[in-house]
This record gives C-alpha cells, sequence and structure tokens, in this order.
C-alpha cells in the first residue's frame, strides 16, 4: 500500500492520522510506503527551525497544532511566537511522530507506476527528479501529455473525481474539504478506484 503523503495541515486531526497510520502498519500483513507530500515536509522544516512558520500556519499548520493540543499564540509578535510554538510541538509531538516524517520517501517505483505527491517535472528522467517538484509541481506537469516511461499516480491537484490520463492518475479528491478519500487499486494488469463518502 503507497500512501501519496499530506497526513498533515488537512482538518483537526493530524495527530491522530499519523497514531492511525503507525498503528495499523505495526498490524498489516501489507507493507506499505509512506511518501512526503509538501505539507509533511513543511511541518518538518518548522519543526526544524526554518522561516516557514507564516506559511505553514496559513496554510493547515494552525489545525496541526491544534491536534496536538498546542494554542496559536496569536497575541506574541512572530519573533516571540514561532520559537514557542516550535518548542511547544516538538514537547508534545511523540517521538514516533518525528521519526515517521523523517522517515517519508520522495518517490516509489512499482512496475509501471512511479508513485509521487505532486507529479514529476517533464522532461527530466524519472531517476534524475528534483524532490521539490516530486512534493510541489502543478504546471507544467498537468498539462504534460508526453511519456515519461511510467504512469505517474500523484495527489496534490484537488480535482472532483480522480483524474486518469495516459501518462497519469491523480487521485486526490479532497478528503480533508469533500469528505471524499479516493484509493487507486492495481491488479496485475487491470485498476479501479475505491472512494469513500460518495
Amino acid at each position: 500500500m503507497v500512501h501519496l503523503g499530506d497526513y498533515v495541515d488537512r482538518g483537526l486531526q493530524s495527530r491522530q492520522v499519523i497514531d492511525h497510520l503507525l498503528h495499523h502498519s505495526r498490524l498489516a500483513d501489507l507493507p506499505r510506503v509512506f511518501l512526503r507530500g509538501n505539507h509533511d515536509l513543511w511541518m518538518r522544516l518548522f519543526l526544524a527551525g526554518a522561516d516557514v512558520g507564516e506559511s505553514w500556519l496559513e496554510f493547515g499548520g494552525r489545525e496541526t497544532l491544534a491536534s496536538y493540543g498546542v494554542p496559536p499564540l496569536a497575541d506574541l509578535s512572530p519573533e516571540e511566537r514561532f520559537p514557542e510554538l516550535r518548542r511547544r510541538l516538538a514537547e508534545r509531538m511523540p517521538p514516533a511522530h518525528l521519526a515517521f516524517l523523517d522517515r517519508l520517501e520522495d518517490a516509489f517505483v512499482l512496475g509501471d507506476y512511479f508513485f509521487c505527491h505532486a507529479g514529476i517535472r517533464p522532461g527530466v528522467p524519472l531517476e534524475e527528479q528534483d524532490p521539490r517538484d516530486l512534493l510541489w509541481i502543478r504546471e507544467p506537469f498537468l498539462s504534460w501529455r508526453g511519456d515519461p516511461g511510467k504512469v505517474i499516480v500523484h495527489g496534490h491537484t484537488v480535482q472532483e473525481q480522480p483524474v486518469v490520463r495516459r501518462n497519469r492518475i491523480g487521485v486526490d479528491t479532497g478528503a480533508y474539504i469533500t469528505n471524499r478519500l479516493t484509493a487507486l487499486v492495481l491488479e496485475e494488469a487491470d485498476w479501479r478506484f475505491l472512494q469513500t463518502g460518495t
């Protein structure tokens, strides 16, 4: 089972999502691969002291902090606020969660499929892709019709329904907004979608 990332910042249950993934990855006989999403990277960079606090909070960090019981501390100046938020989050985050974020992979190949969070840079061989593109790209990837050598399976760009093209399959149906989570099931030469909330 391949998870495409963005385990945090997508609602008020970020902590619970990581708990769930860790718990079920220990129980299941099915091997699991956890890929890094741009929001997972943002959270990790914030914890490491990078200057991403304002952006991270704006795009889901507040919700993630709340899931760990950390108030937003909006009354403090940015100079005081971000170090204090970082300290409180690190204090409340289980070590297993930090280890989980550190183990995330940027991409995974299985047969004719290349899995990543956002997509690839057209014209660049798959083995030479920049991790930033794998986590952040939208265009020119989404409109590109070229052949990358494998079908790219990605999330990152929310669509009402899964998007199937000759060169890519986009499965992000915005579960945090729509309550519809989409999974791609690969079975030998065939594939199908599973969805919740439909």
